[in-house]
Parts: structure tokens; C-alpha cells; sequence
């Protein structure tokens, strides 16, 4: 049965692992260099750097956001670090260009990335001019998924009714906040292998008693291609 989304005129999409599929192992460059400047920054070996970047991960909701609270680090010279990404693994998706475009109503990315960084990544994918705009950490004041606080300024800046909206996630913790607060919630996972990454913040882990997730997909682009919509086409 496909997924009832008659109700949504507003798409919001996560970026990483999210719009690309997880397999293509972007992020484990970003996993990489975010290692790399947490040694650097804090003098600190690779192996006990990679430590506490998971302990800020899990405990922060971003590493960036650890080290600003912890270190009072300027967010500027992180950000640009760890998105320095070759672009080459992440494929053209030529069917998700046809499913999104054909979605009725606005569409937007909410990242904890930067909006340089999911300018990129949606051109290498093939969807430039599908969004009607980006919300990055830096439009959140560098409060990240999944604090309500983030969510509060991408509802000011966009005009955005949970009601009315649907999101689409790696993280299930991220989705806890969208479905409190009224929001249609789909958890895209993949098979690839996240044991590496700290327990409960894992892209696609989910239990299947959590109720704050209302569907589940392993393919974004079947998903939208095949669910119920509804609506005025606005481009």
C-alpha cells in the first residue's frame, strides 16, 4: 500500500544519506576530516580525536556543536574543513529529479550542514532549482538537529506548517522532534554498515515500536514516486 500524503504541501528533505543514498559512502569523508581537525584542533591522537568527535556527536547532536560547547570554537574554519569533498561518488539521479519535481507544493533541505554544502551536493545529484530553498546550521545559529530550536527558526525563515509538512530523515532522532511537533515523518535506511557510529545516533536505526516514525524506505525515490499526493503543481 502507498504511503496517504494528500494532507502535505511541504517537503522537507535532510541532506546526507538522506537525498543520496548512504551507499556511496560520501559521508565517510566527512567522518574522516571531522576526525582529522578534532586531532588537529585539540592536539589529540586520531584514535582518541575519533572518540570524543562520537561522544560530541551523540551528546550534542553534532560534533561541530560539542566543540563550541565545549571549546568555544569558531564554527567558520570546522564547516569549511570537513565539506572539502570530492563530489565524484554521488550519483545523477535522474528518477528522483522526476519524483521530486512532480511533488505539489514547496520543497526545502534542512541540514546540519551548511547551505554551500547542500548547494553542492543537490547540483552534483542533478536537482538544482527543485528546492525552494536551503536551511543550514548556520540559519539555525548553529543549533542542530534534532533541538526544537532548530526547527523553530526553519519554521519562521519558510513559513513552514508541520501539518501540513512532511520530513524525510537517516536519523531517527532527528524525526522525534518533527513528529512532536506535527509533522508526516519517513525514515530513509540503507544495509550500509553505521556500528561504527555511537548507539541511538546511527542513520536508519529505528525500533519498531517508535511511533514518531510513521514509514519507513530504503529507496527515497520509490517512495515518492509511489505515495498518494495530492495538490496544486507549483512549478
Amino acid at each position: 500500500m502507498s504511503a496517504d500524503l494528500t494532507h502535505v504541501d511541504q517537503w522537507v528533505f535532510d541532506l546526507d544519506n538522506t537525498l543520496y543514498p548512504a551507499e556511496c559512502n560520501l559521508f565517510d569523508q566527512i567522518d574522516v576530516r571531522m576526525t582529522r581537525f578534532v586531532s588537529d584542533f585539540l592536539s589529540l591522537s586520531e584514535t582518541d580525536a575519533r572518540r570524543i568527535q562520537k561522544q560530541y556527536y551523540a551528546e550534542h547532536g553534532t560534533t561541530l556543536n560539542g566543540l563550541m560547547s565545549v571549546h568555544d570554537m569558531d564554527p567558520g574554519r570546522f564547516l569549511e574543513y570537513v565539506h572539502d569533498l570530492d563530489l565524484t561518488p554521488i550519483p545523477v539521479l535522474e528518477n528522483l529529479h522526476a519524483a521530486v519535481s512532480e511533488l505539489p507544493g514547496r520543497k526545502y533541505v534542512f541540514t546540519n550542514g551548511t547551505k554551500a554544502h547542500a548547494d553542492r551536493v543537490v547540483g552534483k545529484l542533478g536537482l538544482t532549482g527543485l528546492f525552494d530553498g536551503y536551511f543550514g546550521i548556520e540559519d539555525a545559529g548553529y543549533e542542530p538537529k534534532p533541538r526544537r530550536s532548530a526547527f523553530d527558526k526553519l519554521h519562521e525563515k519558510f513559513d513552514i506548517a508541520p501539518k501540513k509538512a512532511v520530513m524525510f530523515e537517516d536519523l531517527s532522532r532527528n524525526l522525534k522532534t518533527a513528529h512532536d511537533l506535527g509533522y508526516t515523518t519517513v525514515l530513509v535506511h540503507s544495509a550500509k554498515d553505521w556500528s561504527h557510529e555511537p548507539e541511538g545516533a546511527r542513520p536508519g536505526q529505528h525500533q519498531e515500536s517508535d511511533a514518531h516514525i510513521h514509514f519507513l524506505t530504503d529507496c527515497l525515490t520509490t517512495f515518492l514516486s509511489t505515495a498518494r499526493k495530492s495538490g496544486p503543481e507549483t512549478r
